[in-house]
């Protein structure tokens, strides 16, 4: 198994130099290396069966392959697998295909590491692809940007890097176990770093822009599994510990309540799905112990919206509602749409399940409100006008890839299937009818916008102290022995 898991995780660089070699073979290559990964991960579903890595003693690196982790790599394969057939046709050079397996192997890595300085390695590699997959089109915009998001995520991987050396101080070794007996600036530290890189609340503010203005692709890159490079790390040191936990999950919900206030007031689709992911990141946090499965839904479905939002006539809410889109549009539009609300009979539907069943007795009330609120926003999805025959800029590969994901989406479904009780199913449909309700008579005409100051470049570093001093002052309210 140890031959098996490092031969997986060095393929897809190997194949992302192998591209430039053999440039005719670019999306070939591509393809490939996403489907050893979801190889790998059903094998891991199947096995039901954990292992762990140690090499170079307690210095790095340490790697765990488990259920947990193969939940963000089979995420990993198909939103990679979807992306490639969406780019088939289009004219995708060879660097695209090599920053794409690059990308694909530097998560993977992040997904299994168990170490604060390996998975400081691979996020600066995820990083520094993202930033030039969002550079790729070369424009003025595209590299302002990039540049923007390569600024963030690099000043807070100083913090981060800063934080694990403190681990390797009080435990000599950069272990996540060594978290609980660290000083609380360590815990300040690290963790605030993963919530920028994962779009965690205020810190978060720099992924709607990004995420927005990127191409279709890559926004369904960034959305659909990037983000959540971080969040695992965090899954795992919640795991840790009572306060670790219940901080994240502190956070988790307030990062849920900004996510749906901005994505209620959002005009820009693009922008609306941006501010969407902020919020269901909030959601897999919020049940740190179950998040994996509601991680792989969320993926599948905000991949598939992407793709889809690349290819509308105009990214205005209020155009939309008044020109027709492609009926076949408009069905993989509706079916992403009714899995990120939850809908019975998707598998994100047992994933909010497998959730509220996991939350605290605090948080289940403001959940609940949420999850209505994010009905709200896709309604209106739903409701587009469609017609036949509507010539729309899409491409022939468009339907092949958002069908991968909507099966995976439906395939799912078998993971926790007990979540099928008549209580679950009611709830849901009571919340998708409450959600009607509050579009049909009062956000249906809504015209307040939100102002954007807030995601000015000015103020995302100022946001990074602000949740540094949260943080602490949340570990001097409960008494942390970490302090």
């Amino acid at each position: 198994m140890t031959n098996l898991i490092i031969a997986w995780i060095l393929l897809p660089f190997i194949l992302g130099f192998i591209v430039y070699l053999l440039p005719k073979f670019n999306k070939y290559l591509a393809f490939f290396g996403s489907l050893t990964s979801l190889a790998f991960s059903l094998k891991v579903f199947s096995d039901n069966d954990s292992f762990s890595l140690q090499l170079l003693d307690n210095f790095a690196v340490s790697l765990t392959v488990d259920n947990l982790s193969s939940y963000f790599i089979l995420t990993n394969a198909l939103v990679s697998i979807a992306v490639i057939i969406y780019c088939w046709q289009k004219e995708k050079n060879s660097f695209f295909y090599g920053q794409i397996l690059f990308l694909h192997g530097s998560l993977n890595s992040a997904f299994i590491t168990t170490d604060f300085i390996s998975l400081y390695v691979a996020l600066e590699i995820v990083g520094i692809v993202a930033f030039l997959l969002i550079a790729y089109p070369r424009t003025d915009k595209s590299i302002w940007v990039a540049f923007r998001y390569l600024f963030v995520s690099s000043i807070v991987l100083l913090f981060y890097l800063a934080g694990a050396v403190l681990v390797y101080k009080a435990n000599h070794s950069f272990s996540f176990e060594g978290l609980i007996n660290a000083p609380a600036e360590a815990l300040v530290l690290i963790v605030l770093g993963l919530f920028v890189k994962g779009g965690v609340f205020l810190s978060g503010l720099w992924l709607p822009l990004t995420h927005s203005e990127a191409q279709t692709p890559v926004s369904a890159l960034l959305s659909g599994i990037v983000v959540k490079a971080s969040v695992l790390p965090l899954i795992r040191c919640a795991n840790l510990s009572e306060d670790i936990d219940f901080i994240i999950r502190v956070f988790a919900v307030a990062t849920a309540f900004l996510g749906v206030f901005y994505a209620l007031f959002e005009k820009d689709i693009k922008r609306m799905f941006a501010f969407s992911t902020i919020s269901q990141m909030g959601f897999i946090l919020a049940s740190p112990s179950v998040g994996g499965f509601y991680a792989l839904t969320h993926g599948l479905a905000k991949c598939t919206l992407f793709l889809c939002a690349g290819n509308l006539p105009t990214r205005n809410l209020d155009e939309l509602k008044n020109k027709p889109i492609n009926t076949n549009l408009w069905i993989f539009l509706s079916l992403a749409s009714l899995s990120a609300i939850g809908f019975p009979f998707f598998s994100s539907f047992e994933a909010k399940a497998l959730t509220y069943e996991n939350l605290l007795p605090w948080q289940v009330i403001p959940m609940n409100i949420i999850a209505v609120g994010t009905g709200i926003y896709f309604i209106q999805l739903i409701l587009l006008p469609y017609q036949k025959n509507v010539q729309e800029k899409s491409h022939s590969y468009l339907e092949l890839a958002v069908t991968i994901l909507i099966v995976g989406i439906l395939g799912a479904n078998i993971i926790y299937f007990s979540a099928y009780s008549f209580i679950n199913i009611l709830k849901a449909l009571i919340t998708f009818a409450i959600s009607c309700l509050f579009y049909a008579f009062i956000f249906r005409k809504n015209t307040i916008q939100i102002p954007r100051i807030l995601e000015k470049f000015d103020h995302l570093v100022g946001f990074m102290t602000i949740i540094s001093v949260l943080l602490y002052g949340i570990l001097l309210t409960i008494n942390s022995p970490l302090l």
